[in-house]
């Protein structure tokens, strides 16, 4: 039997946000990871959603968003966009106010770094734009970016006044050869900014998450926080997981972000979004109470001289390794507190429901197999 993804509770906190059910609100990437969920919360808060997605047609994409508006008091309407067509969104930002754009790929192994990530995310980024240009009802944009535009390798963070993430912090040391998806957040977010600055009327914020847990809404989830986390429980780390830093956050709260983003007067540029900071040891030590017994977890690092011996075989270059493990990954989230209300939830929450619904997401074996 294959397995269709059980449901996800609900949990985005909209409390105190003045969410404007006047005008339709644009999001990309409308079917992905976090898209589904901005979708959900504007749903759910009575707003017209244009959703952007590939195929409108494409019913087992879609209908987990079908789904969610069902079960709203708002509205949802599905058009067909490429983020690489110039003018492929125009028909669905027609009459927006706010468009959140959240399509842009997040994985880390791929066969052409410029193809498969600078390009969706650049110029992805620009058609968008041009777009909210010849659109005259857009009066704010919310965009995606990442953490990762905000320093390359872990290593770089010992630089960093009070060796802390901040939202005065940039990533000067990724590339297409080295990081490129680092590189291409970067240029993504870079080339936002000045398209704003060019013009006066929309106004840009950007969303800066760390390392997004929790469930999906989506049958098929691509995100590399999946990729991530299924190699804690699949056995690939059984005798040893990396000691990689990270920061890390819930789906929900990233997605309430970007609504609250949209619709707070007063929000303005970068926000970290970040509950706590963490590393892929100790995520997989979170789960041991609980999936102990049931899972391959690991239990231990894995050597630092080990990984770089064997990190080509692991999917990962030497100077990653050398640049990010040991090396830990802090975070200040405090003007998301502040500014947008953000309460974020203990992502040993987050991540037990996430790993809790990939399990009963895996097909299972017809009896007598």
């Amino acid at each position: 039997m294959s397995g269709q993804q059980p449901p996800a509770s609900s949990g985005i906190d909209l409390t105190g946000i003045p969410v404007d059910t006047t005008a339709p609100v644009l999001v990309t990437g409308a079917t992905g990871y976090l898209g589904s969920w901005v979708v959900k919360g504007l749903v759910d808060a009575g707003a017209t959603v244009h959703a952007a997605v590939r195929d409108p047609e494409a019913t087992s994409k879609v209908a987990h968003l079908k789904r969610a508006a069902e079960q709203a008091p708002g509205t949802l309407e599905l058009f067909a966009a490429d983020l690489l067509q110039p003018g492929s969104y125009d028909e669905a930002m027609a009459g927006c106010g706010v468009v959140i754009h959240t399509a842009s790929p997040f994985v880390r192994n791929v066969d052409d770094p410029q193809r498969d990530l600078v390009d969706p995310a650049l110029e992805g980024t620009r058609n968008v734009l041009d777009g909210i240009g010849r659109t005259p009802s857009v009066r704010r944009v919310v965009l995606t970016s990442s953490i990762a535009a905000m320093f390359g390798d872990a290593a770089d963070i010992e630089n960093y006044p009070g060796r802390i993430l901040t939202e005065d912090c940039w990533n000067t040391t990724s590339s297409l050869a080295h990081e490129p998806y680092s590189y291409s957040k970067t240029l993504a977010e870079q080339e936002a900014w000045r398209l704003a600055a060019g013009q006066e009327r929309w106004d840009l914020v950007v969303i800066n998450p760390a390392f997004i847990l929790g469930p999906t809404l989506g049958p098929a989830p691509t995100s590399e926080s999946f990729t991530v986390v299924r190699m804690l429980i699949d056995g690939t780390t059984r005798m040893g997981a990396p000691r990689v830093g990270l920061s890390a956050v819930d789906v929900r709260e990233v997605a309430g972000a970007h609504i609250a983003a949209a619709f707070t007067p007063k929000a303005h540029g970068r926000y970290i979004l970040s509950a706590e900071d963490t590393d892929i040891v100790s995520l997989g030590r979170r789960l041991l109470p609980r999936y102990g017994r049931a899972l391959p977890l690991p239990r231990r690092a894995a050597p630092k001289a080990l990984l770089l011996a064997l990190a080509p075989r692991l999917g990962m270059t030497r100077a990653y390794v050398k640049r990010n493990v040991g090396f830990a990954v802090r975070s200040d989230a405090a003007r998301s507190r502040a500014e947008l209300g953000i309460r974020y939830r203990p992502i040993q929450a987050s991540l037990e429901e996430m790993v809790e619904q990939m399990q009963q997401m895996q097909p299972r074996e017809a009896p007598g197999a």
